[in-house]
């Protein structure tokens, strides 16, 4: 048991840890080495018991064309395929229209829960006047926000099933170019607070259970579609014939929509291009991790979120997902390397953040897809995954050279490659 461990010096935590966890000589150096010589304070800000960092590579996916307009969009991500796959699906689309994104809603959801034993009809009767109660006490908070065009824009009482006595108040906001997080909790305190006054004057007791917002935002939805004549995608069907490829495409995308196992790896796929541009931006991937999946089982089961049309001679594919993020606020504009990738993306407003994010996971998506249909995943995974072999192996400069070159056209596997390795340094050929 340590005491007053957050207290201590960056200094003191790290002798600390050395000792106790008895790690090798080597561990110091390593944490100090991934110290920023410049911005560690700042780093040491963002979060609690901050020792060191941990870097992620930081990459560009150019050539997105989305509703008319280029962005070279930023990954924040140490999977050399995903860059690759969003780039490739970028180029491709890029000569067909590009992708079109689409905004259905940018609503986000609160919820305060709140015990009495009061029933539901006399809740109800009151129902107008609790609400605006609700809402008058939040005008402090609010008036920033409205002038921006935000604020509250419903309040809906629900009975919690299977729970006794246990109400909810479900608070509509919007947040603009917020994510909107802390607006929501204070607005929701805020309200838990003017409740409990109002039964109280009432001569009822009312007792707050929990303020928080929902990361579940089914509303806040961004929509984005690519599409083109089925001859045209001759360039991804490999041996198959374009309309070969179109049809087994669908299958393998009908697959997902049924079958939960393969669902997950799909919608995995998807979000190898959602997160690592979340991350690059400073937004929150695990909220937006846990309201997309949650979306995929909306309808009762865990399912594919894209879908796929071929009719008409019409290959398009459409990806309908959830997103709440901001570009203002929380790291955005504190992280330097988010401020960076807003600024690398033209400092797009929410809405246009949105669609840019959804273009990349569909982006994704659409290579994974594309490759496990021909050539399989592995073959160009693995190639992209070379690299980290042979970091691995200690490889120099040279054995790096002629590894790649005989691998060019030869399955890579870990093994593989130490084979290789071992073989040509017993017989001192790579030097």
């Amino acid at each position: 048991m340590i005491s007053g461990f957050s207290k201590l010096n960056t200094k003191e935590k790290i002798d600390i840890i050395i000792k106790q966890a008895d790690l090798s000589s080597k561990a110091l150096d390593t944490l100090l080495s991934h110290h920023h010589n410049k911005l560690q304070e700042t780093y040491n800000q963002f979060s609690e018991n901050t020792i060191s960092n941990f870097f992620l590579p930081f990459n560009i996916a150019p050539n997105f064309l989305i509703n008319g307009k280029e962005y070279f969009v930023p990954m924040a991500i140490e999977e050399s395929s995903v860059v690759a796959a969003a780039s490739k699906a970028a180029s491709f689309w890029y000569k067909h229209g590009g992708f079109e994104a689409k905004i259905i809603d940018t609503v986000k959801v609160g919820q305060l829960f709140f015990s009495t034993k009061e029933s539901l009809e006399f809740i109800n009767s009151h129902i107008e006047e609790i609400t605006s109660r609700l809402i008058s006490a939040t005008d402090e908070l609010t008036i920033s926000m409205k002038k921006r065009g935000g604020g509250i824009k419903d309040i809906v009482l629900q009975k919690i099933e299977k729970t006794p006595d246990i109400y909810c108040f479900y608070v509509s906001f919007e947040t603009k170019d917020s994510m909107g997080a802390n607006f929501i909790n204070s607005c929701l305190e805020t309200m838990g607070e003017a409740l409990v006054q109002y039964f109280d004057g009432c001569n009822k007791n009312a007792e707050i259970i929990m303020a928080i917002l929902s990361n579940y935002t089914p509303q806040c939805i961004v929509e984005c579609n690519v599409s083109c004549n089925i001859n045209e995608l001759k360039y991804w069907s490999g041996n198959l014939t374009p309309q070969e490829f179109a049809n087994k495409f669908k299958q393998a995308v009908d697959i997902a929509k049924y079958n939960i196992s393969r669902a997950v790896t799909h919608n995995k796929g998807i979000m190898n291009g959602i997160d690592a541009v979340v991350v690059a931006t400073g937004n929150d991937y695990r909220a937006i991790e846990a309201n997309i999946h949650a979306y995929a089982a909306k309808d009762g089961t865990y399912s594919s979120l894209s879908e796929v049309n071929t009719e008409n001679d019409i290959f398009s594919y459409n990806l309908k997902v959830p997103l709440t993020i901001g570009t203002v606020g929380g790291l955005t504009k504190s992280h330097p390397m988010a401020a960076l990738s807003m600024e690398i993306l033209g400092n797009p407003n929410a809405i246009e953040l949105m669609g840019v994010i959804a273009s990349t996971g569909l982006a994704n998506n659409f290579s994974a897809v594309a490759s496990l249909i021909t050539t399989g995943i592995q073959k160009g995974h693995m190639k992209m995954h070379l690299s980290n072999i042979l970091l691995t192996l200690n490889a120099s400069d040279m054995e790096k050279f002629k590894t790649i070159d005989y691998f060019s056209n030869k399955t890579v596997s870990y093994s593989a490659v130490q084979a290789f390795l071992n073989e040509h340094r017993k017989n001192k050929n790579l030097k």
